[in-house]
């Protein structure tokens, strides 16, 4: 008779509180590579800084010591980037482990609501109404059983909660360490592009003596702008432009009137151009990630002929390489472009940048900031070419 009246309630709950399973970790492969890759990438850049900052120590000169400090504040810039990038990885993954947590500390809470429940209500049962009611005192010696082989379990469980509740605390602890790594990397930003502006102005004071021949060069690419087709075209008449300039560069000087008519000597034959420099030490130009490759389709089905990364917004871009500059400003369908002259056929094309520090007819050093990428979704293309054909630049991006 007292087995009708075992509280199956009370077995329930705490088989339910025995048998509730933790949910399997959440994976986050692709944030961690994320986070190691923004790590490397703000090793390179700290590291390039250090170098250029050294440079800039040991220069006389004051125009270079002004371009190696600006390369290195660009190269420190770009550091916290990436160290922000690493902030918000760590902030998503953090994210992730808390959601997940809550969702196994919701299938557990179920179990042991109901082993709450039912042990409230053996509470409330009077120890004499054992005595009276038939079979109660079979069923309270079935439930002390139950009990008794069930407490290691539930032991376990109550174990396994104190270890969620410690991690939970570790949890928000790398939330807020992530949060005030972000704050601090905003922080340097900011004063890398106070520096920034601070250099800009001395560049232009010291500028000014050369603003004549600065301006021929910059009305010549302005109408080479004009008269182009395209992007495609416009590099090409600006290659063609730069190989005619180099040959008149070869020519030799003109030859001294000689005292006597007819004692010229003959000219000497046309030197041919200087052999072309081998292929220039390049880096990306900018902190963010990759999105389009080398020959990849666009959704308008037009090849890619160079590399796409999406950046936080106003992103650090700076000169893959040492380069003259042949064309700066916007350009029909694209915002700000940037186009860099290396020597020996090789350019560089950057588009799609929001604002432009550089201009025609500068010089720069490899590292130089050159501009900042837009707002919002930013999306800076780069492409390098020699001799006008597009080449593929992860093999010559060695050490960032």
């Amino acid at each position: 008779m007292g087995r009708r009246h075992v509280p199956l309630f009370v077995v329930f709950a705490l088989l339910g509180c025995g048998f509730a399973l933790a949910a399997p970790n959440p994976d986050l492969a692709d944030e961690r590579r994320a986070v190691a890759e923004a790590k490397r990438q703000s090793a390179l850049a700290t590291a390039r800084a250090r170098s250029l900052q050294q440079r800039a120590t040991g220069e006389r000169d004051a125009a270079a010591k002004t371009d190696a400090e600006a390369a290195a504040a660009a190269a420190r810039a770009q550091a916290a980037e990436a160290d922000v990038a690493a902030a918000d990885g760590r902030i998503a993954i953090v994210a992730a482990l808390q959601a997940r947590q809550r969702a196994r500390l919701a299938a557990r809470e179920a179990p042991i609501a109901r082993l709450t429940a039912a042990l409230q209500t053996m509470a409330r049962r009077p120890p004499a109404l054992a005595f009276v009611q038939p079979g109660s005192a079979a069923d309270l010696v079935h439930v002390r059983m139950l009990l008794g082989s069930l407490l290691p379990v539930v032991r376990a469980r109550s174990g396994g909660l104190r270890a969620e509740v410690a991690a939970g605390r570790r949890l928000r602890l790398a939330a807020d360490r992530a949060a005030a790594d972000r704050r601090a990397g905003h922080a340097r930003i900011a004063a890398e592009q106070r520096t920034l502006a601070r250099l800009a102005d001395e560049h232009r004071l010291r500028a000014r003596t050369l603003a004549s021949g600065a301006m021929l060069e910059q009305d010549r690419a302005m109408a080479l702008g004009e008269e182009a087709r395209d992007l495609v075209d416009l590099m090409r008449r600006i290659e063609d432009d730069g190989l005619v300039r180099r040959r008149l560069e070869a020519l030799p000087a003109p030859l001294p009137r000689p005292a006597q008519p007819g004692a010229a000597p003959l000219p000497a034959a046309v030197a041919a151009p200087p052999a072309a420099p081998g292929r220039p030490a390049y880096r990306l130009p900018v902190v963010g990630r990759l999105v389009t490759g080398l020959g990849d389709l666009s959704a308008g089905g037009v090849r890619s002929r160079g590399l796409s990364f999406a950046t936080r917004p106003g992103a650090q871009v700076v000169a893959p390489a040492a380069g003259h500059v042949v064309y700066a400003g916007r350009y029909r369908g694209f915002d700000a472009i940037l186009i860099i002259d290396h020597g020996g056929g090789w350019m560089t094309l950057l588009a799609n940048l929001a604002t432009l520090r550089a201009a025609v007819g500068d010089d720069l050093v490899a590292g130089a900031p050159v501009g900042r990428a837009g707002g919002g979704q930013a999306l800076v293309t780069v492409e390098l070419r020699r001799d006008g054909e597009p080449v593929d630049i992860a093999p010559l991006v060695s050490g960032g």
